[in-house]
C-alpha cells in the first residue's frame, strides 16, 4: 500500500525541492531532472518514474506553487510527450522503457510525437495500413502518418502499425516506440491556414525497430493506443485555468477596451455574448476541476471525450466573437501567413486573428466532434451504435479505397 501524503508535506516537498535546488541558479534541464527524481513531476506515477502513487490532483497543486517561485515548466515543445505519451508509457511500458524514456521525457531532451492517422485512416484509427514484420529481434516498419504535431521537432514516436493482417482491424495491431532520426524515417511539413507547419506527414521505410521498444504485447496495440487516445482528449480539453483565464480572458480584454464605456446596440450585443461564453467557460473550467479531482491512476474515463468536445466548439465561439469585436483590423493577420515550421503549438496566441483561425482545428485533432459525440452517445449514454459491417472480418479481406 503506497504511503499517503498530505497536501502539508507535498508543500514541504516542494520548499525543500526550491531551497535546495534553486530555479535561477541550474538550467531548466537540471531542475525539471531534480523534480522528477523526488517524485514531484507525475505525482500519480509510481515511485522510480517521477511520482509517488498519490491522487493526480496534487499536480496542480505542485505547479502551481513551483510557478510561483520561478520555476520551469514543462517545455511546451513537449506537450504530446508530457500529456499522452509518458502516461502511455507509465501503463504499459516495461521497467526498461520506463528507465529509459520517462526521465529524459519530462526533461524535454526527449521530445515525442504521436503516429496514429494516416491518409486512409483518420477517425477510424483502427483500419491503419502502415505495417510492422518480425525479423528475429527486430521489426521491420513500412507505411505513412499523417497529421503528426511537432513531428520535426521529434526525437521518438508512439507508433501503431498492423503486425497481423489476418486479424480483425483492432485486433492485428501492435504498438511501438520508433526513432525518428533512424535510416528510412522521413518527417515532410503540412503547412496549414497560418502559414505554420505544427502538423506533418511521416514515411517509413524499411525502418528497424528492436523488440525491446515494442510496446504492450504483440497484437495489444489497439489497448495500448486507447490510452493515449484518452489522455490525449484529457490533455486538449481538460486544462482547468485560472477562473475567468484562457480564451475567454482575451475576448474579456478586447471587450474592456473597445466597448466597456458604451451603451449601444453593437456594445449591448456583444456584452450579451461575451456573457453567454464567460458562464460556458467557468462551466467547462468547473467540470474539468470535478473530473481532475475524480480521475484515478489509469486510462481516463469519457470526461475526457466531454472535455475535448466542449473545449473545441467553444475556443471557437470565442475567438469568433474576438475577430467580431476587432471590426476591420480582425481581417489582418499580422505574421503574413510566412511558412515556418514552429517550436511549438500555435494554441492560445496573443495574436487574435491567428488564434481564431488556429482555433479551426480544435474540432478536427485529437478526434473530431461528431466521433466525439459518438464516443459519448455510446459509452456513456448507452445508444445504440452506429453499425460496422466490418467488425468481424479479418484486415486484410475489408474493403479499401
Amino acid at each position: 500500500m503506497a504511503e499517503t501524503y498530505t497536501e502539508e508535506e507535498i508543500d514541504a516537498m516542494v520548499d525543500q525541492l526550491l531551497a535546495e535546488v534553486p530555479p535561477s541558479s541550474v538550467s531548466a534541464q537540471e531542475f525539471l531532472g531534480h523534480q522528477f527524481d523526488r517524485g514531484l513531476g507525475w505525482i500519480h506515477f509510481p515511485v522510480g518514474s517521477g511520482g509517488l502513487n498519490q491522487s493526480p490532483g496534487l499536480q496542480s497543486r505542485i505547479n502551481r506553487r513551483l510557478a510561483q517561485a520561478g520555476a520551469p515548466s514543462m517545455d511546451v515543445r513537449n506537450v504530446i510527450g508530457h500529456g499522452m505519451i509518458a502516461p502511455t508509457i507509465s501503463v504499459h511500458g516495461t521497467d526498461g522503457q520506463k528507465a529509459k524514456y520517462l526521465r529524459p521525457l519530462f526533461t524535454s531532451e526527449f521530445i515525442f510525437c504521436q503516429l496514429f492517422s494516416e491518409p486512409g485512416a483518420g477517425s477510424d484509427v483502427a483500419s491503419l495500413s502502415a505495417k510492422a514484420e518480425r525479423d528475429g529481434d527486430e521489426w521491420i516498419l513500412n507505411g505513412q502518418k499523417v497529421w503528426t504535431t511537432l513531428a520535426h521537432l521529434s526525437h521518438f514516436g508512439m507508433i501503431v502499425a498492423r503486425t497481423d493482417p489476418d486479424q480483425v482491424k483492432h485486433k492485428g495491431i501492435t504498438a511501438f516506440i520508433v526513432d525518428l532520426r533512424a535510416e528510412g524515417a522521413e518527417v515532410r511539413p503540412l503547412y496549414q491556414m497560418t502559414g505554420e507547419a505544427e502538423f506533418n506527414e511521416c514515411f517509413f521505410t524499411d525502418v528497424r525497430i528492436h523488440d525491446d521498444d515494442r510496446l504492450g504485447a504483440v497484437g495489444n496495440g489497439w489497448n495500448v493506443a486507447i490510452t493515449t487516445l484518452m489522455n490525449e482528449r484529457v490533455s486538449i480539453g481538460g486544462q482547468v485555468p485560472q477562473r475567468g483565464g484562457g480564451p475567454i480572458s482575451q475576448a474579456v480584454s478586447v471587450y474592456r477596451e473597445r466597448f466597456s464605456n458604451r451603451n449601444d446596440a453593437q456594445a449591448l450585443t456583444f456584452r450579451d455574448r461575451l456573457m453567454d461564453m464567460w458562464v460556458k467557460s467557468e462551466a467547462v473550467r468547473l467540470t474539468n476541476m470535478r473530473a481532475a479531482a475524480a480521475r484515478k491512476v489509469g486510462t481516463p474515463g469519457p470526461e475526457g471525450s466531454v472535455a475535448k468536445l466542449t473545449h473545441a466548439e467553444l475556443n471557437q465561439e470565442i475567438y469568433e466573437l474576438c475577430v467580431d469585436m476587432l471590426g476591420l483590423e480582425g481581417q489582418m493577420f499580422s505574421s503574413r501567413y510566412e511558412k515556418i515550421r514552429p517550436q511549438a503549438t500555435g494554441m492560445g496566441s496573443p495574436d487574435l486573428p491567428k488564434a481564431f483561425l488556429r482555433s479551426r482545428a480544435n474540432s478536427l485533432e485529437g478526434g473530431t466532434s461528431e466521433v466525439m459525440r459518438n464516443i459519448l452517445g455510446e459509452r456513456v449514454l448507452g445508444l445504440p451504435g452506429e453499425p460496422r459491417n466490418d467488425k468481424d472480418v479479418p484486415w486484410k479481406d475489408v474493403p479499401r479505397s
